[in-house]
């Protein structure tokens, strides 16, 4: 079998240039949005890195050491959502990231943890949101990305909360795609399957209560059972695509949701 080629980078593409550019990103300790955070400095931002966990944001900058960019951790819970309007005052560039999950049927979904789930992952990107654009619309230029994912455009049994918050996103992310063209403001979502990140790994035990099959068929037999690529996603793919999004060439691109299901949603 003959391999496949594989076009050599074209020189002349637009690269990412986000010197001189804040860039604020959520869920920064860790995951997809680490990947994130050391994405945009690399491009050469200066990223409010926001999670709770402080340990991590610090690992995190140290990670970004020598890159042309620069990681400030900020340590800021998200169910707090006066700080979090705050924080985004004079952002560039938001990634709203930050999330949690519970697996468990409707009927024994905890209300508290609903509550939060919508909070942490719908109501604080709301707020981000409208803390960044005021400084947005004054320079007639700004990147919102919404780490979505895949429940985004479809459910998954024993997710109410995950997959509810990730639908409101999406519509969240419309409005401010049509509210923000006028001002140079895009707004789109990424959406992966399932990442190689904790919040997955801290799945698999409750998806093999709730589904009733060993922890160790989990992803065979549940998570990755309609994805045609027989995988997870690495958390630099996504951020890839993040980056993707704040560059020149997608200008153009705004009010999607930029798709990384591995063939998930082709069913």
């Amino acid at each position: 079998m003959t391999s496949p080629q594989v076009a050599a980078p074209d020189p002349a593409a637009p690269s990412l240039d986000l010197g001189g550019r804040t860039a604020l990103v959520t869920g920064a300790a860790g995951g997809i949005g680490r990947a994130c955070a050391l994405r945009l400095a690399s491009a050469g931002a200066k990223v409010r890195a926001v999670d709770r966990d402080a340990a991590g944001l610090e690992t995190l900058a140290g990670s970004a050491a020598g890159l042309p960019g620069s990681v400030e951790p900020y340590v800021l819970d998200l169910t707090d959502l006066d700080a979090a309007e705050l924080a985004a005052a004079g952002t560039d560039v938001l990634v709203n990231n930050a999330g949690l999950q519970l697996v468990a049927p409707l009927e024994e979904f905890p209300p508290d943890v609903f509550h939060t789930v919508l909070t942490v992952m719908l109501e604080a990107p709301f707020r981000l949101i409208r803390g960044a654009l005021p400084h947005m619309y004054g320079q007639g230029w700004g990147r919102i990305v919404n780490v979505s994912s895949v429940h985004g455009l479809r459910a998954s049994a024993y997710k109410s909360a995950y997959v509810a918050a990730k639908h409101g996103l999406e519509g969240l992310s419309k409005t401010a795609a049509l509210e923000g063209a006028p001002h140079g403001v895009t707004s789109n979502c990424v959406n992966p399957a399932y990442v190689r990140t904790p919040l997955v790994q801290r799945q698999l035990a409750d998806q093999a209560r709730t589904h009733g099959v060993p922890e160790e068929r989990v992803l065979a037999d549940v998570l990755l059972r309609d994805s045609a690529v027989k995988r997870l996603i690495e958390p630099e793919e996504v951020a890839e695509a993040v980056a993707y999004l704040c560059g020149p060439q997608a200008s153009f691109m705004t009010g999607t949701s930029l798709v990384l299901d591995g063939g998930w949603t082709a069913h």
